[in-house]
């Protein structure tokens, strides 16, 4: 270390004289220092004040400059060093270098920058301020072609370099994507595909890159999906394929991307490392079956590539997906049910599969999850039944099937996912299914729990879907015994509470089913709709300037309904609802001009 005092003394006396023999000798015996013990050589060169020093020495016509790029590249892979080398006015000369023509005053130069920019704001800061990134940028387009050993070492630091540069930082990523980055990353990555080194800092730029939604049409303009899916195929090593997986995943968000994709045989590789990895235990097979699966799950949310791979229900990738159902391997039971709940986005798809047996497979597996079940696979085995019993000719082949039992026994469930998808199933099933709805309507168990689940205040979600559910069986069973267990049940005030929704659509639902109690079973129901106010807030519906015209057309309905009830009438007249309904007799809409009128006679008789 005394060595290296002298050394560091000598350096400042020959840089004032520009003498490079001497300066060489005093630049090899720094390095030499650094590869011995790089921390504390580094702190030395720190606390001697040389950097500044530096600056003055990269210059392009020096001999050495290469050699001071090289010390600086080796001090700034200190944290400590990253600031200091930006404080010192190294960046400026640096990026300058960038436009030299050496090859190895270029290679130390992009080290020297990418490993100032490591992690580190103010030296990206100053990059970005020199201009830096664009020459880089260029030069990885001059050069993408070549393959000798030397371009591609340059090709591999600049790459590192653009890497460190943007590393989490959305707005440098956007600047490189304007600056055209991604074409010309794909295209090194089909050149070199032989170069590990480089292929692997491709992979990391494309994965830093495809996070920012810009990027994502930029890649789908070029064939990235095809040399994905070639490097792929030739990764043996895992951690090589998790590096690929890494960049395919988000990527695989955008619908065109899913499709080259498809196009380019990606599933057959999934297909193909699920089913030599299902019966494995290894821990890295593990993960590598549920990237497999996952990946496979999310290439069918895009909906041409779904078509594609559904191949009207014959498709051998469908076939197989099928065959996942039935494993005795949860991540893989998983992906099949989310995989049909994705090919059920269509009512074509939907009624193929009902017809050919797909229900009684996704029946069997919920069976098996019943008593402490996995919650993933209930929450995915239901999200594809409620998609199947979207189309109306499915709804009776699935009540015939036994569905409603199946589900029901969820009911118990104390996770707000499942009861999520429990609810909308069933709301799907009963939809203009009179007798069906009759049937749950009458199940005091089912009731009292959309009931508790009306109040479940912390999930927004199976709150609204249980609402729906209760104001869908009395409107598909239109049917009093249904009302009567629904108000037995104390459910009448969710109903109210329901019309004022900030959902138009949810509004209605509620407003139609409340019409209903009131014509068959208004007696039953009078206490509690006047306890929930109910006339109140009709009130306020119809004076709304913001309500919707059948908002206003469906309240009107309502009010005449409820004059067959004395307190309820009396409530009516209590609230000047003449005034506020004549104003509508002007309404834009013919119906509710015309209800307007119809109510308007009604209230002015029973005044």
């Amino acid at each position: 270390m005394d060595n290296l005092s002298d050394t560091l003394k000598k350096l400042k006396i020959t840089a004032a004289d520009r003498t490079d023999d001497s300066l060489e000798g005093c630049l090899d015996c720094l390095l030499q220092a650094l590869t011995q013990n790089n921390m504390e050589t580094s702190e030395k060169i720190q606390g001697s004040g040389i950097l500044q020093v530096f600056a003055s020495l990269l210059i392009p016509q020096s001999s050495c400059t290469a050699k001071v790029a090289n010390v600086i590249a080796e001090i700034a892979k200190n944290e400590f060093m990253r600031i200091p080398c930006v404080d010192a006015g190294l960046i400026s000369p640096l990026v300058q270098l960038l436009n030299s023509k050496d090859q190895e005053v270029l290679l130390q130069t992009g080290r020297a920058l990418g490993n100032i920019c490591y992690d580190s704001h103010e030296g990206r800061s100053a990059v970005d301020q020199a201009g830096g990134a664009q020459i880089v940028v260029d030069h990885l387009r001059s050069l993408c072609s070549k393959t000798d050993p030397a371009s591609e070492k340059l090709l591999t630091v600049f790459c590192g370099m653009l890497m460190n540069y943007s590393n989490e930082n959305d707005s440098l990523q956007a600047q490189l994507i304007n600056m055209g980055v991604i074409p010309t990353l794909v295209k090194l990555l089909g050149i070199h595909c032989q170069n590990a080194a480089l292929t692997e800092m491709c992979l990391v730029a494309f994965g830093n890159l495809a996070e920012l939604e810009s990027s994502k049409e930029q890649f789908a303009s070029t064939n990235i999906a095809e040399e994905l899916v070639k490097l792929f195929k030739k990764q043996i090593e895992h951690d090589k394929r998790e590096m690929v997986f890494e960049v395919l995943a988000p990527l695989a968000e955008n619908d065109a991307i899913k499709l080259q994709l498809v196009e380019s045989g990606l599933v057959e590789c999934l297909l193909e490392i699920v089913q030599q990895k299902v019966d494995s235990d290894k821990e890295e097979d593990i993960a590598e079956l549920k990237t497999a699966s996952d990946l496979m799950v999310l290439l069918l949310l895009g909906d041409e590539s779904m078509q594609k791979l559904f191949e009207g229900g014959k498709g051998n990738v469908f076939q197989r997906v099928l065959s996942w159902i039935p494993s005795n391997n949860h991540q893989l039971q998983l992906a099949g049910a989310l995989a049909i709940a994705n090919f059920a986005r269509n009512d074509g798809n939907c009624i193929h599969m009902v017809d050919n047996g797909i229900v009684e497979k996704l029946m069997d597996l919920l069976d098996r999850h019943v008593e402490d079940g996995n919650v993933t696979v209930q929450h995915a085995a239901l999200s594809a039944l409620r998609n199947l019993a979207i189309p109306v000719v499915n709804k009776a082949k699935m009540l015939s099937a036994g569905v409603t039992e199946a589900v029901l026994k969820f009911l118990k469930s104390e996770m707000p996912p499942v009861q999520f998808k429990l609810l909308g199933t069933l709301r799907m099933l009963i939809d203009a299914q009179a007798e069906a709805a009759e049937q749950l309507g009458k199940n005091v168990k089912l009731v009292e729990r959309l009931v508790e689940w009306c109040e479940a205040k912390d999930h927004a979600g199976v709150m609204g879907e249980s609402n729906r559910l209760l104001s869908a069986l009395i409107r598909h069973s239109k049917s009093k015994d249904v009302i009567k267990t629904i108000v037995q049940s104390g459910g009448i005030k969710h109903l109210v509470t329901m019309a004022t929704s900030e959902h138009v659509i949810m509004q209605n639902e509620a407003l139609v089913a409340l019409a209903l109690i009131a014509a068959l079973e208004l007696g039953t129901a009078e206490k509690d709709l006047e306890s929930a106010q109910l006339v109140q807030i009709l009130h306020r519906l119809l004076a709304d300037e913001r309500s919707a015209p059948e908002i206003k057309y469906n309240s009107m309905v309502l009010i005449c309904a409820l004059m067959g009830s004395e307190s309820l009438h009396k409530k009516v007249q209590d609230l000047a609802f003449l005034d506020v309904v004549s104003k509508l007799r002007s309404h834009e809409n013919k119906s509710v001009a015309q209800q307007a009128s119809l109510t308007e006679q009604r209230l002015a008789v029973e005044s």
